[in-house]
């Protein structure tokens, strides 16, 4: 009898990018076939990596810049390595375009150009972490107290995880995370009895005025998203279930992070 390894993510990106030795690929292949929601993260996750060679490859068959070779002497950093930093945010974006081609305006049919920034962040937070199993969350509900102290001195602002259990769903924990515009975010997931599962993105703006007006944002992929900015902080909840349910959800939300 043999011991093979558990499949992990390392496993998926990895049979994603085609770096799997054989008698590995068929473990992942077998295994797939039994777990549809790492099925669809492989799908995503091959989805995303075709968007990104599209805008990059061209990219990497450029000749090598001078100033690569030659670098000045200077105590600026020189302009590869700004148009390096650049190009990195540039990925983001280009994820973040792809996402759009599959989202909808709310309550249209149509196809809109581009999302806004932050459903399209919270999604794909959702649609990454809350299929995991072993590692949901970076702090666990257990150490709640140092979650937030944490989240709140990173983020430079008091955060609140709303307690929901009145409405279903227990907190089990949260971690940081990066903002596609620069600086921090956060994720709290919360977990309901059925395995159901919904998270909270939150992060901070200094563009736009006070809103507390509700918007609705869905993807292909199933996630639902109802957002909202309360002077000058961007709240998501994002879910795979109904508009009606997760309405709801973001009302009972809104009330007790203004309490």
């Amino acid at each position: 009898m043999t011991n093979n390894p558990p499949i992990g993510d390392d496993d998926l990106h990895a049979y994603v990018d085609g770096r799997l030795l054989p008698t590995r690929r068929v473990e992942v292949e077998a295994w797939l076939a039994d777990h549809p929601d790492d099925a669809a993260r492989v799908q995503f996750y091959a989805r995303v990596s075709a968007e990104l060679h599209r805008h990059f490859d061209p990219v990497l068959a450029e000749p090598v810049p001078e100033a690569m070779t030659h670098p000045p002497k200077t105590d600026k950093a020189p302009a590869w390595r700004r148009g390096a930093i650049a190009a990195a945010w540039l990925a983001v974006g280009a994820v973040g375009g792809w996402l759009a081609h599959d989202w909808y305006d709310e309550g249209t049919i149509a196809r809109v150009a581009t999302a806004p920034p932050l459903p399209v962040q919270a999604a794909i937070a959702h649609a990454v972490y809350s299929v995991e199993k072993r590692h949901p969350v970076e702090v666990g509900v257990d150490e709640e107290a140092h979650l937030m102290r944490w989240l709140s001195n990173r983020m430079g602002r008091e955060v609140k995880a709303p307690r929901l259990d009145a409405q279903g769903f227990r907190l089990i924990g949260g971690r940081l995370l990066p903002a596609a515009e620069g600086g921090v975010a956060c994720q709290f997931m919360y977990e309901r009895g059925d395995g159901q599962r919904i998270t909270l993105f939150i992060k901070w703006t200094n563009q736009g005025p006070r809103e507390t007006s509700f918007h609705f944002a869905t993807a292909q992929g199933g996630v639902n998203v109802f957002y909202w900015r309360d002077d000058r902080v961007g709240y998501a909840l994002s879910a795979g279930m109904p508009r009606e349910d997760l309405s709801a959800l973001a009302r009972a939300v809104y009330e007790k992070i203004s309490d």
